[in-house]
C-alpha cells in the first residue's frame, strides 16, 4: 500500500480525503494546524494507518517539517496533497496587507515548498504523485476574493512547471479544482454576501446539477490522482464541480 502525506486535512474535503486513503488501506500523514480536530481525524477507525503533526503550513519551514515528519514515521512518502488554504473576503479598499500575504503563504507559497521538500523523497517511489488543491476560483472571479482568486489561479501554472520538470523521476503533478463544496470553508463568502440566502439560491441555479457537492465527491478524484490508473496524468488540471464551469 501507499503513503500519503495530506497537508490540510482535519476537516472538508481533506478530511475526506484522509479517510478515502485509509480505506483503502494507505497510510496517511496529517500535517494541520489544528491540533483537536487532527487527532480526531487520525483517531479514527481504519484499515490504513494514521499519524498526525502541529503544524504552520502558512510558514517558510512549515513543508519541510512536514514531509520529514512524514518520512521519520513511515520511511517512504508516493503521494502529497498539498490541500491547506485560507480564503478571506473584504472589499477591496479594506484589505490589509498581513491578508494578502497570509493567503500567498498558504494558498501559493506552501504547495511550491512542500513540493520542493518532497521530491527527493518521491523520487524512490514507483507511483508518485502530488495533488495541488486549486478550486474553479482558478477560471473564474468573484468580488471580494482577490488573493484566493490569484493564488488558485497562480496553482495551475506552479502545477505546470512542476509536471515538466519532475516528469524525469517519475513523479506526476496536477491540480485538483472542486467547484462549491459545501464545507465551512466558503463561509467567509457568504458573510461577504448582502443577502447570503438569495446568493445561495443564484449559485445553485448556475450549477447543471443543481447542488453544491461534498466532500466526499471530491475525494475519489484525488484517489484516482494517486493512484497507478494516473500513470500518464501530469501537468492538468481536473475539475470536480457539477457542471458549474461547463456552462
Amino acid at each position: 500500500m501507499a503513503v500519503a502525506l495530506i497537508a490540510g486535512g482535519s476537516s472538508g474535503i481533506g478530511l475526506a480525503v484522509l479517510r478515502a486513503f485509509r480505506e483503502r488501506g494507505d497510510d496517511v500523514f496529517l500535517a494541520d494546524i489544528d491540533e483537536t480536530r487532527s487527532l480526531a481525524a487520525v483517531s479514527e477507525r481504519g484499515a490504513g494507518k494514521a499519524r498526525s503533526m502541529v503544524c504552520d503550513l502558512s510558514t517558510r519551514e512549515g513543508p519541510r517539517q512536514a514531509v520529514e515528519a512524514a518520512l521519520a514515521e513511515y520511511g517512504r512518502i508516493d503521494c502529497v496533497f498539498a490541500n491547506a488554504a485560507i480564503l478571506e473576503s473584504a472589499p477591496l479598499q479594506e484589505w490589509k496587507a498581513e491578508q494578502w500575504e497570509k493567503s500567498l503563504a498558504l494558498n501559493l507559497s506552501m504547495p511550491f515548498y512542500l513540493t520542493q521538500a518532497a521530491a527527493p523523497i518521491l523520487a524512490r517511489s514507483d507511483n508518485a504523485s502530488i495533488i495541488l488543491t486549486a478550486s474553479t476560483g482558478a477560471l473564474r472571479g468573484h468580488a471580494g476574493m482577490p488573493a484566493y482568486h490569484a493564488t488558485k489561479s497562480g496553482l495551475l501554472g506552479l502545477c505546470r512547471a512542476l509536471a515538466d520538470e519532475l516528469a524525469p523521476q517519475g513523479t506526476r503533478v496536477n491540480c485538483l479544482l472542486p467547484g462549491w463544496i459545501d464545507t465551512p470553508f466558503n463561509d467567509s463568502f457568504w458573510r461577504f454576501q448582502a443577502d447570503p440566502v438569495e446568493a445561495e439560491r443564484a449559485l445553485l441555479r448556475q450549477i447543471p446539477m443543481g447542488r453544491q457537492g461534498t466532500p466526499e465527491d471530491v475525494a475519489g478524484t484525488v484517489l484516482f490522482l494517486a493512484s497507478p490508473a494516473a500513470r500518464y496524468v501530469t501537468g492538468t488540471s481536473l475539475v470536480v464541480d457539477g457542471g458549474y464551469t461547463a456552462v
